[in-house]
Order: C-alpha cells, then sequence, then structure tokens
C-alpha cells in the first residue's frame, strides 16, 4: 500500500510517498520533495501549477491514499487564504484520482510519531529519519514534514485506527 504524505502550501508543497506490505513492518520511501510555484506568478496560475502537479505525482507514483495536514490556527490571515486555496486543489486532484484522503492536525501527528503534541520541527525531523532509517534527515523542511504525515497515517493505519 502507498501513501501519499502532503504537507499544503502555496510557494512549497511538501509531498513524501511511502510504501509498506501488509504482511511485515518494512516501510520503502518511494519518493519525496517538493511543488514550487513562485510569488511573482498570478494565484490562479499557481493554484493550476500545484493541481498540475499533484495530478502527475499520482499518475507517477499510484498511491492508494492521501493524508493531508489540516490547517490550524494562522496568525496571518493571508496565508491561512492561500493555503487554504492550495490545499482545496491538492484535495481535488486526490478525489478525482479516487484516493482514500485522511486528514490529520498539527497536534495529531506530532502525538502518533512522538507521543508529545508540542514536539517541535527538529524533534519530528528527527522522528522521521529514525523510523525510515535514513542517514539525514529528509530535505527541504516541506517534504520531510509530508513524510511526518505519510508516517502518521501508516501508525493509524497499524493501529488500526482509521
Amino acid at each position: 500500500m502507498r501513501i501519499l504524505g502532503i504537507d499544503p502550501g502555496t510557494a512549497t508543497t511538501g509531498y513524501g510517498i511511502i510504501e509498506f506490505n501488509d504482511d511485515n513492518d518494512n516501510i520503502s520511501i518511494i519518493n519525496y520533495g517538493i511543488i514550487q510555484t513562485f510569488a511573482s506568478e498570478p494565484m490562479p496560475s499557481r493554484l493550476m501549477s500545484i493541481y498540475d502537479d499533484m495530478q502527475v505525482l499520482i499518475e507517477n507514483f499510484k498511491p492508494d491514499i492521501m493524508a493531508i495536514e489540516e490547517l490550524f490556527f494562522f496568525k496571518n490571515a493571508k496565508t491561512v487564504i492561500t493555503v487554504s486555496q492550495a490545499r482545496g486543489v491538492l484535495l481535488l486532484a486526490a478525489n478525482k484520482a479516487n484516493l482514500i484522503i485522511a486528514e490529520y492536525t498539527p497536534l495529531e501527528i506530532k502525538l502518533t510519531l512522538t507521543g508529545y503534541g508540542r514536539a517541535d520541527k527538529r524533534e519530528m525531523q528527527e522522528t522521521i529519519k529514525d523510523w525510515l532509517g535514513l542517514e539525514t534527515i529528509p530535505k527541504p523542511d516541506d517534504a520531510a514534514d509530508a513524510l511526518c504525515i505519510a508516517m502518521c497515517h501508516y501508525q493509524h493505519i497499524k493501529a488500526n485506527v482509521v
């Protein structure tokens, strides 16, 4: 089974794809990276670019599930609006591809991976590095966050919570 983890953003959307077999606990990283847009582009073009790139990821890697971070409190109203728009096109792409969609708050992700809801970014990155048996923390940060989201869903599957 393949899980596509998504850390939504307008300038940078992180993605991480992991795969596991129900017969064992071996987890493989299939791919990770970012979808990037530029502030100099009009917002409709940026959203189309995010949507198109997400469709390519889905077509190329054929995930079964998309796990995506839910929005939480933002101090900047403009940021929450643009991230919401990006999240909307990501959900649309996944839904059109008939993927199962799972949504997790930052608190749920942190609690699932570290047992501590206020874990900082570095602690999360170290946890994902260790769990996936990597020598270094995945870069950029948005891709590491996306792998954390994918692993969160994997843990929920293993615990039969989903």
